[in-house]
């Protein structure tokens, strides 16, 4: 079916193009024909980013829309136009060139315009506004042959322009006539804070500041004061507010609200059903929004609607914000004029750092942090009920400043919850003679059960013997002198390819099953060798040495790797099938992928090579390695969605499959702040955001949970993968053995600072070898199970009984739920 409805968008601002874009993401059926229409001559850019301009001069950064394409995709484009008449009775507007245009429906996307308050010498050579790109290119060339500037305005928008004229080298000053910057946003403490940032940056700020007059000659020459003081200036910039440019609306009969604005309804339709208003033009239950978020929101809400969702509601959205602002994090959420709520502060005027959260009974109302912004996330979900409010304490101090958890934990508090072994337990031991972690196993049996404790039990039992006065040996074991960080850059200095070269170089005797399978890691992470080939075979541990990892009845599990989650509804059945053909019991994990439970080790080769034809390979379950890339549907699906989450997780499972570790890694990529991938909670995790991608690292679900923390802020697809490269690369070579991320983040000295100087700020000089060292495992990955099934010799291997090769074991069955179980686990049920 072609196209046949009109539909035409007046306006081709952020939020215009963002409803264009989102319009043809759904309009599965090519119902409508889409008609843009804006007045400059040139494709929506960012506004909000206006002052990067300064920086690079160059637009094709800021621009939001490929008119190639958007043509491709049907969409006529109207650049250079302004729409002069709307004619409600015959469904037209009328053009400045007098075409008109007829629609079926229509949409004003109209924006605002910037408020320039009555003040004699408004007018006067050298003022301007702040607003689009032909108004920096004239402050830009006025610049030129001035040495001072003024901003009228002290919030969000006055402080960018403010920062604009300070990058054209001018001495630059702001005027507010409120008692604080950003009044609309920011408490009197906060607006303190800032502007100490600001005077920081040499940009001057006057508050309640009256201007009464601009005085000019043949040009601007200042500000006359209301007291009759002259603050003088060669440049005036006006950046006191805006208002909705709802003159085509108002022409045309619609209703408007009482302070401007076109009225709309939850389902962004005006008075006039054919005619709907988003944006900035927008009055929605009385408010008029200045942010884009709100915008998006709109767009989003609307373009669901006409492409057949009549669900689809703007329900109106608070004002909650974080942004950079001049260098500096700002972010605000809740109703910041919060009456008689309890509140709790934090202010550092050595560092620029003021946070407060408004408490009402026990929950998160509010708050503004200015310097330093983590824990926004967490808080905004807090006040937003999407979150208990828990821990409050420690996201007050700034997460970066935050000492380690203060104080030891109790010695009743368990440190093996397998065999409930508690933290005293384990130091008597220690205190008894137990010097080693073999002892303190053999002992007290904490780290006998899963292992997950062992990392822990490295660490206390260090602990212990250095507050005895006793050496403590960082070696792996009795073999290696050596730690696992220093065996790693010897292995990779002089390029061991082999367990004999490592042991005869660095160490000693055959080895034990502790410094074996780490030696096999490092070998891994060094080169994509096939793991079971060489005397590498015979390093693997019981799950590596299976490709599978063995279960309690002495079984195999069969995991697929399904990246992102995404899984087509042919491999599907084809596991399915699998399933019932070797009777394996089938389950769906977690971490978003089909586990098929109880093959026998002579089965296997025969499972994965029909798993293989189904295009799928493996899952790298039984491996210290990346396991899985959680992921929820994102803007594909979601309504809330805003970014391709699935995409990216794919993207990123792809491009770190099969990479060993010292111990397994989680991801999860959420498509929104409402985190449904738990990203949060992964060895790093990524959200999206409006502006591109947060990374967040050091997270772990597991056995000791512990939330990620924030690394960086709205990053583009390329930075994103770059610092992901370098982190993991980084945790690789530093971290100890069976060390997971969190445990190696919370050991790392210095915090998140030094993570950030290593891996964001190349303070080492090593990032470069560190993305080329990921490069090199994305460029030699190869899946384990193809090699295997592609070489004859290595089938061999999965042989039960090698004297018997076909006979195999059977173990006893018993049915639950409609599956065949182990009977030693089902008993009892």
């Amino acid at each position: 079916m072609g196209k046949g409805e009109s539909l035409i968008v007046v306006g081709n601002g952020m939020v215009g193009q963002r409803f264009v874009d989102e319009v043809l993401a759904r309009d599965d059926t090519d119902r409508w024909a889409i008609t843009v229409i804006g007045e400059e001559p040139r494709p929506a850019y960012d506004r909000v980013a206006l002052s990067s301009w300064f920086e690079t001069g160059d637009t094709d950064d800021l621009t939001l829309a490929d008119p190639d394409a958007l043509r491709a995709a049907g969409v006529t484009l109207r650049y250079g136009s302004r729409v002069e008449n709307i004619d409600r009775k015959a469904k037209t507007v009328t053009l400045d060139d007098r075409s008109v245009l007829a629609f079926d429906h229509l949409v004003l996307a109209t924006g605002s315009s910037p408020f320039v308050p009555p003040i004699d010498g408004r007018d006067a050579p050298g003022c301007f506004v702040y607003r689009t790109i032909d108004d920096l290119e004239a402050i830009a060339d006025w610049a030129g042959h001035s040495r001072s500037g003024v901003v009228i305005g002290g919030g969000l928008l006055g402080l960018e322009a403010a920062n604009a004229l300070r990058n054209l080298s001018l001495e630059t000053h702001v005027v507010e006539m409120a008692p604080r910057l950003m009044p609309q946003q920011l408490d009197a403490a906060a607006s303190d804070m800032l502007r100490q940032w600001v005077h920081d940056l040499q940009i001057t700020t006057h508050l309640d500041f009256q201007t009464a007059a601009i005085e000019s000659t043949d040009r601007v020459v200042g500000l006359r004061h209301a007291d009759g003081s002259v603050l003088p200036t060669d440049l005036v910039v006006f950046s006191a507010g805006i208002r909705p440019r709802d003159e085509l609306a108002r022409a045309a009969g619609l209703g408007c609200g009482e302070r401007g604005g076109v009225t709309i309804d939850d389902r962004c339709r005006t008075s006039d059903a054919a005619i709907s208003a988003i944006g900035e033009v927008a009055c929605h239950n009385g408010r008029v929004y200045g942010l884009v978020a709100p915008g998006y929101a709109m767009a989003r809400a609307l373009a669901e609607q006409l492409c057949g969702d009549d669900d689809a509601r703007f329900a109106g959205t608070d004002l909650s914000t974080k942004l950079k602002l001049l260098g500096v994090g700002v972010a605000s959420f809740g109703d910041t004029n919060d009456g008689d709520d309890d509140r709790v502060e934090y202010r550092d005027p050595t560092s620029g750092i003021h946070r407060r959260v408004s408490i009402r009974d026990g929950v998160v109302t509010a708050g503004v942090l200015v310097g330093d912004t983590s824990g926004y996330d967490e808080l905004l979900a807090m006040s937003r009920g999407q979150m208990e409010t828990a821990g409050l304490a420690s996201l007050i101090v700034p997460r970066d400043l935050a000492a380690a958890p203060s104080g030891p934990l109790p010695d009743s508090a368990l440190l093996c919850s397998c065999n409930n072994v508690s933290i005293g337990d384990a130091k008597v031991a220690v205190r008894q003679g137990c010097d080693t972690i073999a002892a303190l196993k053999s002992e007290t049996t904490a780290g006998t059960g899963c292992g997950g404790c062992v990392p822990a039990m490295n660490t206390l039992l260090n602990v212990e013997l250095a507050a005895m006065g006793k050496d403590v040996n960082t070696g792996l074991c009795e073999h290696f002198d050596h730690s696992r960080q220093d065996l790693f850059d010897l292995i990779r200095f002089h390029r061991h390819k082999t367990w004999s070269e490592v042991v005869s170089a660095h160490g000693r005797g055959r080895g034990c099953d502790v410094c074996r399978p780490v030696v096999a890691s490092i070998l891994a992470s060094l080169a994509n060798g096939y793991v079971l080939d060489g005397d590498q075979a015979t390093l693997q541990d019981t799950n590596d040495h299976a490709l599978a990892n063995m279960q309690r009845n002495g079984t195999y599990s069969v995991v697929p790797r399904v990246p992102g989650g995404e899984i087509t509804p042919d491999q599907l059945i084809a596991l399915g099938e699998i399933a019932k053909d070797y009777e394996l019991y089938t389950k769906i994990t977690g971490a978003q992928r089909v586990d098929l439970f109880g093959a026998r080790l002579g089965e296997l080769p025969a499972i994965w090579e029909r798993v293989r034809a189904a295009g799928m390979e493996s899952g790298h379950a039984y491996g210290k390695a990346l396991r899985t890339v959680k992921s929820c549907v994102g803007d594909t699906w979601c309504r809330y969605g805003v970014q391709d989450s699935v995409s990216m997780a794919i993207e990123i499972e792809l491009r770190y499959r099969g990479l060993r570790a010292p111990h397994k890694l989680k991801s999860a990529v959420s498509g929104c702040t409402r985190e449904c991938a738990e990203a949060q909670s992964k060895d790093f995790g990524i959200i999206a955001t409006e502006s591109g991608w947060n990374l967040y690292v050091a997270g772990n679900g597991g056995r000791q949970p512990r939330h990620a923390d924030l690394l960086e802020t709205d990053l583009d697809d390329e930075q994103l993968i770059r610092l992901i490269d370098r982190f993991l690369m980084f945790y690789i070579r530093t971290a100890d053995r069976l060390e997971r991320t969190s445990v190696w983040f919370e050991k790392l000295e210095g915090g998140m600072d030094h993570l950030r100087r290593v891996i964001v700020d190349d303070a080492l000089g090593i990032c470069a070898e560190l993305e080329a060292d990921m490069q090199r495992h994305v460029d030699t990955y190869s899946c384990e199970w193809s090699d295997t099934l592609d070489n004859p010799e290595r089938l061999t291997h999965f042989v039960e009984f090698v004297n018997a090769p076909d006979q195999h074991s059977a173990p006893v069955w018993i049915s639950s739920r409609g599956q065949r179980i182990p009977a030693a686990t089902g008993e009892g049920r």
